[in-house]
């Protein structure tokens, strides 16, 4: 089943358009990577298709439906979770009162085992709980920061530059656990900078530039295109499989 469907997308800030004609997909259980240099639309790609940045042709489609002129709001109640890349957490309280924001509203009965259900997925956090989140370090703000935005069990997972500022071990810890959220039933569409680890979870992956799709195919097939890593990744075939 396909979750996510944009066709022919334009959009960008007042008479500036920044993405020009994108069309992109993610189905269930997937990893999907959208890749590129700084400045190619990334992050407005997706700010476009949660209802962030004004679509001004084109079509966004979620299980199904619709929703060109939505609200984020709206287009997250329909089952998306989204983790942007900066202030991603509420730093002055716990790791608990950050899960029952991600939670409000569920009824509190139900919030509770929903916590729990996020403590025994996240250990770390569980460990944790009462520990203010602006005192975690970076990698363990970006895992509350994703396990916030799982606590009404999304279907899809959009994770901006989650390896943003994070140490190799700490970033190695964050796509582990990207992997187990997408193993419980989680699909996840992924913006990252660090394109070996990026594609080594990915299923698909499509590479922008200039806010146009450049290419798109199989992670694999990414990797075994040294024109787009060298011109729009930065990267030589030298380089395959570091993190």
């Amino acid at each position: 089943m396909t979750l996510l469907a944009v066709s022919n997308l334009h959009c960008g800030y007042g008479a500036d358009e920044i993405i020009h004609g994108i069309d992109l997909s993610v189905g269930e259980r997937e990893v999907v990577s959208i890749l590129g240099p700084n400045g190619c639309g990334k992050s407005t790609l997706v700010k476009a298709v949660l209802g962030y940045v004004p679509v001004t042709s084109g079509s966004t489609e979620f299980f199904g439906r619709k929703v060109n002129g939505w609200t984020a709001e709206a287009i997250m109640e329909l089952g998306i979770g989204y983790v942007p890349q900066l202030e991603n957490v509420f730093k002055p309280m716990t790791v608990h009162e950050n899960l029952e924001m991600g939670g409000f509203r569920l009824p509190r009965h139900h919030l509770e085992t929903e916590i729990a259900r996020i403590f025994a997925a996240f250990p770390l956090l569980a460990e944790r709980r009462r520990q203010p989140a602006g005192t975690l370090s970076g990698g363990e703000r970006q895992l509350l920061a994703m396990a916030r935005a799982l606590m009404v069990a999304p279907k899809l997972l959009v994770l901006d530059e989650p390896s943003a500022g994070l140490s190799p071990i700490k970033v190695a810890e964050v796509f582990e656990q990207i992997e187990r959220i997408v193993a419980l039933g989680t699909a996840v569409l992924l913006i990252e900078q660090n394109v070996a680890v990026a594609l080594s979870i990915s299923s698909r992956a499509y590479v922008l530039a200039a806010g146009k799709v450049v290419f798109t195919g199989l992670a694999d097939e990414v990797l075994d295109e040294d024109r787009i890593r060298e011109a729009y990744l930065g990267e030589q075939r030298e380089t395959r499989g570091t993190v």
